[in-house]
């Protein structure tokens, strides 16, 4: 199987970057392509072919490529995110996907969806993708994405997001489908028949590198305890600049797979 993953990188507006629940802090612009760069070896270093998507200097949280699409099987459904300031940065991401070779298809006014808000767990059986309602996505355009996924054998469950930006600001799912997540920052626990607490907050961010292994942010230690005591082997990377801008490690990238 092969595994490619989009990336993005950071503009020299990046600290102008939208905010919604931080207070904003100083950023160092020097110091996040550093963590960017560091975060691009360590996927690549992972055996993921890394895709450059051509900037989008203008637009401050173009770096956060995950963002502008969901990917499932040979099908991109491109994003219209639900601030207006970020929606030109589909642009140079959607002719990404059609140059790795994806079907294309788009949520289309009025839905908005930030691909942030879209956690897939993908079985050999199908996949369950659930998507977060309350922020930069709104209920048009969770059912277009269920209208594109639902042919593809996907079951797509919309579950509230208030306390974070996105659902993928509070919940990720490890290799075996159990979702993971800071529990004050949760809306439902509820939602996901297999959910474990986690003791820090950057602790709920996880990227699926393989069966057995993830990557995640170093700035939540005891979390990386804890999933390595689950066996799982753990890449971890400083990505403190992008977390003042509400940033985390799956923000960062699109893992393509096929």
């Amino acid at each position: 199987m092969s595994r490619r993953a989009l990336v993005r990188r950071p503009g020299p507006r990046l600290a102008d970057g939208l905010l919604t629940h931080l207070e904003r802090r100083p950023v160092d612009v020097d110091l996040a392509l550093r963590q960017w760069e560091g975060y691009v070896a360590a996927l690549a270093a992972e055996g993921w072919e890394v895709i450059e998507v051509e900037p989008a200097d203008q637009c401050p949280d173009a770096v956060f490529v995950e963002d502008t699409c969901v990917v499932l099987g040979d099908l991109a459904v491109v994003s219209r995110p639900g601030a207006d300031e970020r929606k030109p940065e589909t642009v140079a991401a959607e002719r990404a996907l059609r140059e790795a070779g994806y079907r294309v298809a788009h949520i289309e006014a009025p839905g908005t969806l930030d691909g942030g808000d879209v956690l897939k767990h993908v079985t050999p059986d199908g996949a369950t993708v659930w998507v977060g309602l309350g922020g930069r996505t709104n209920a048009s355009g969770l059912d277009q994405l269920r209208g594109h996924l639902e042919p593809l054998g996907a079951a797509v469950v919309g579950v509230p997001v208030t306390k974070v930006l996105h659902l993928k600001s509070a919940v990720t799912a490890l290799p075996d489908g159990t979702v993971v997540g800071y529990e004050p920052l949760v809306d439902d626990p509820g939602a996901w028949d297999s959910f474990l607490p986690v003791p820090e907050e950057p602790g709920s961010h996880v990227v699926v590198l393989d069966d057995q292994t993830v990557l995640m942010a170093s700035s939540a230690p005891e979390t990386i305890a804890l999933y390595r005591q689950r066996g799982l082997r753990v890449v971890d990377v400083d990505i403190s600049e992008f977390e003042k801008l509400e940033g985390c490690v799956t923000c960062l990238s699109v893992r393509l797979r096929g």
